[in-house]
């Protein structure tokens, strides 16, 4: 574990289980990170702690409570949460939380931007800003969840790159190139992560599982005489 930054928040166990449970802080980071560019937030590591103490266990039905939680609390907010467990045996919870394509916020009608290691309360026309931008979002572009490349599926990307090297549609400067190359031409990859496209493309089950929203699909449908149909 590291510090916390504008990817990375911890929160103590208690936030979350017991008399002193503060979902709203809870829902207030996820907000946070889904506004900005997405991240994770540790449930079980004390602010000041590395790790979580040895003997901490997570009781079994939590990470389905903060799920349900969450989307209570929040609009435009997906997350996923899974138990870890350390070396030295304890245990915490990892949140994860993508960018949001919408726009985020409580169901109080609060907005926050994750800047550094805070959430900042987004007012006044930062909020139409926020609006105004997100209609610039390109959701199948994302890389949030850092999917790399080299975790595709490898049967799906033989299959992906059969076909396209077998279409009469692709120009012949694009069949020569080589099969990451193609992940790059199709915007199925950038740097060394898959994009949510090139994670529904040639991604694994558990990683389509963890997009949390699903796009919409338009296709292009054409006759025996090659003539596109309606």
């Amino acid at each position: 574990m590291s510090g916390e930054h504008n990817r990375f928040e911890k929160k103590s166990l208690r936030k979350v289980h017991g008399p002193k449970a503060d979902w709203q802080a809870l829902a207030d980071s996820c907000v946070a990170f889904a506004t900005a560019v997405g991240g994770t937030i540790a449930v079980g590591i004390e602010d000041d702690a590395e790790l979580p103490p040895d003997d901490q266990k997570i009781p079994g039905d939590l990470v389905d409570t903060i799920r349900r939680r969450i989307r209570e609390l929040t609009v435009n907010v997906n997350v996923e949460a899974e138990v870890r467990k350390t070396n030295s045996g304890g245990e915490f919870i990892e949140v994860h939380v993508p960018r949001s394509p919408g726009v985020p916020s409580t169901t109080s009608g609060r907005y926050y931007l994750r800047e550094g290691n805070r959430n900042r309360p987004i007012i006044g026309d930062e909020v139409l800003r926020l609006a105004t931008d997100r209609a610039t979002f390109s959701w199948e572009l994302q890389t949030a969840l850092a999917v790399s490349r080299s975790d595709a599926d490898a049967t799906k990307l033989i299959s992906f790159v059969k076909a396209i090297r077998a279409s009469d549609r692709v120009k012949a400067s694009v069949k020569e190139k080589s099969d990451q190359e193609l992940l790059d031409h199709y915007l199925l990859a950038q740097g060394d992560a898959l994009t949510n496209l090139g994670i529904l493309c040639v991604g694994r089950r558990e990683h389509r599982a963890g997009l949390g929203t699903a796009p919409v699909v338009q296709f292009l449908k054409y006759d025996e005489r090659e003539a596109r149909l309606n």
